[in-house]
């Protein structure tokens, strides 16, 4: 299983292709990754896409269907629906390993230019730079949650 961690920085090109940064590609290929299609999707909880290893997102997307009954449960299906909207297949090409993003994806997210990817293991987020630092916590917020989680 592929964990990634560290941030880089990138930019969307006129054609709304990233280059996956090599951090992450070197991730992959030491964890012995052999299928590079990757799942990316926005995130249900901010303005950034996730993306993921196919194995990866298949675990994800099994673990939340696991406590829905989308047959039988209208509110469990309209959730089902919406939690698969807009998610997409992605492939690296070639030598630059660039993924085509979604125009609707970008847009959603604010993304347009200047982008940074962040490896929280199991997935990969992608922000818009600006959006990015507007809601990161502060290093003394960011202490007390420690402080508050290590107490359990």
């Amino acid at each position: 299983m592929v964990k990634f961690f560290g941030k880089t920085n990138g930019k969307v090109d006129d054609k709304g292709r990233i280059v996956l940064p090599a951090i992450y590609r070197d991730a992959m290929s030491r964890s012995g990754e052999q299928d590079p299609t990757m799942v990316i999707k926005k995130s249900v909880q901010g303005d950034c896409l996730n993306l993921y290893t196919l194995e990866e997102w298949s675990l994800r997307s099994d673990k939340v269907l696991e406590g829905l009954d989308p047959e039988l449960n209208p509110e469990h299906a309209r959730f089902w629906s919406k939690f698969n909207d807009d998610v997409f297949y992605v492939v690296p090409d070639g030598k630059l390993a660039r993924l085509n993003i979604p125009s609707e994806l970008l847009s959603q997210t604010g993304i347009t230019k200047e982008v940074v990817f962040a490896g929280v293991g199991y997935k990969i987020e992608i922000w818009a730079k600006e959006r990015r630092e507007a809601v990161l916590m502060t290093d003394e917020t960011f202490q007390s949650t420690a402080a508050r989680l290590s107490e359990k």
